[in-house]
């Protein structure tokens, strides 16, 4: 068994409005890639992201108390602390240039997943402008899904994939934010091992796994692959959503 993971070519910039199904289609085939069912797309959420228009700028914003408190324990920008807080359920942690929240999706990541890299806008500065995570990424996962195969009448997998930051660990890696047709969690609960004991406990996060090998592939910088062919993902796909893979907070022990 092989697991590929192919970087999609030629894709473009995107812009709000762009259809975004329709560009996978053309650069598939740009990579010489005929989809086959069982096959998963692992895209960036900053493609879905700008694709839905969720381009913020900074001077539009106007501050909460909460958010200029914030800024003097954070030195961040007030405007994009607001934006933060708009974006989250809860402030948890918060230091000299770090804010760690939970995010209104459930969860726990650095700046409510906003983002100014690789990011413009239509108008003023540059610097000025923030892109939000999808508002309901499973929602668009299952759109991408659903006219792909009206398309090619093929079953495919999407997953909409994040850099995040890890508790006790340094340095991001890929994690799902949202998916449709592809599991989050893989249960082998009752399942043998080598030597004929079976598992009480394992439970594998698929999902996350597969996130973090096609970031491998997505690049961090000016790499411009924000979308990836999977084929060979070694379990069956079904039907999930983000909450399978987030932590119960009642189960929540680092919290």
């Amino acid at each position: 068994m092989s697991l590929v993971l192919t970087p999609l070519s030629n894709f473009p910039l995107i812009e709000p409005g762009d259809d975004l199904a329709e560009l996978l289609i053309h650069s598939l085939e740009a990579t010489d890639i005929q989809i086959a069912d069982g096959d998963i797309l692992v895209l960036a959420q900053k493609i879905v992201s700008k694709a839905e228009g969720r381009l913020v700028n900074l001077s539009t914003v106007e501050p909460s108390a909460r958010a200029n408190e914030l800024g003097e324990i954070t030195k961040k920008d007030a405007r994009l602390l607001e934006l933060i807080l708009r974006e989250s359920r809860a402030v948890l942690r918060t230091g000299l240039n770090t804010i760690i929240v939970e995010h209104r999706l459930g969860f726990i990541c650095a700046n409510a997943g906003i983002d100014h890299s690789n990011v413009r806008g239509p108008w003023g500065k540059e610097e000025d402008w923030v892109l939000l995570l999808p508002e309901d990424p499973d929602a668009s996962a299952r759109r991408l899904q659903e006219q792909i195969y009206a398309h090619s009448h093929i079953h495919i997998g999407v997953s909409i994939i994040d850099s995040h930051g890890r508790a006790w660990r340094n340095g991001t890696v890929g994690v799902t934010i949202g998916l449709a047709g592809v599991p989050g969690v893989v249960d082998m609960r009752g399942v043998p091992d080598l030597f004929g004991f079976r598992l009480r406990i394992t439970q594998i996060g698929a999902a996350d796994e597969l996130a973090a090998a096609a970031s491998l592939m997505m690049g961090q910088a000016a790499e411009g692959s924000p979308a990836v062919h999977v084929r060979g993902f070694p379990y069956a796909l079904r039907n999930s959503t983000l909450t399978e893979i987030i932590r119960p907070k009642e189960q929540d022990l680092f919290r």
